[in-house]
């Protein structure tokens, strides 16, 4: 069983910022595999399956900061071990498109992330960092719920898809094939 997380903020007034990344590549996901999100309480989040693969897709709606509350619900429920977790999440120290996958490490200072590691207890599970540039001397909290720049947009549907393949590519080949594909400088 695996689970792929996308960070986020639910609501339309962050619909399309670059902080809501992680829920736009899990969409993404769930669209191509033709499935749908339906609301868990108690999962604090939107969750769907996609049976035959035995994938659970999530977007937390704790809001960035408590994502660590869902991931936790569905992990325990779902006995889910952490290396067949993958959180997508956006990332301002890689520039705009760029794609880093690791099987673990720090949090780099995305809270969505330290939520996970706090509620998880380690930061040893796979996430898949998604480039939004860097906010060049803005506040980071102003700058990540921001929309993206038109420039940004009409890139955005090939890096989402890049982000997709390399998830997909996690599933069926595990990471460091997925690690090869996904870390390659464009």
């Amino acid at each position: 069983m695996n689970l792929i997380v996308g960070l986020g903020n639910p609501g339309k007034k962050y619909a399309n910022t670059r902080h809501n990344i992680g829920f736009m590549v899990v969409d993404e996901l769930a669209r191509k595999k033709n499935i749908s999100f339906k609301k868990e309480a108690k999962f604090k989040g939107e969750i769907t399956k996609a049976a035959a693969e035995e994938i659970f897709v999530l977007k937390p709606l704790t809001y960035m900061n408590l994502s660590g509350e869902s991931v936790r619900a569905v992990t325990d429920y779902y006995q889910i071990p952490l290396e067949n977790i993958l959180v997508v999440s956006d990332d301002f120290a890689l520039p705009f498109g760029e794609l880093r996958l690791r099987p673990g490490g720090s949090s780099g200072g995305q809270n969505g992330l330290k939520s996970i590691e706090e509620e998880l207890q380690t930061n040893q599970y796979p996430r898949l960092r998604f480039g939004i540039g860097s906010p060049n001397g803005q506040p980071a909290e102003d700058y990540v719920l921001e929309a993206f720049t038109k420039e940004e947009e009409k890139a955005l549907t090939e890096i989402i898809e890049r982000a997709v393949n390399g998830i997909e590519i996690w599933l069926t080949l595990g990471i460091e094939k997925a690690m090869m594909t996904v870390n390659r400088k464009i």
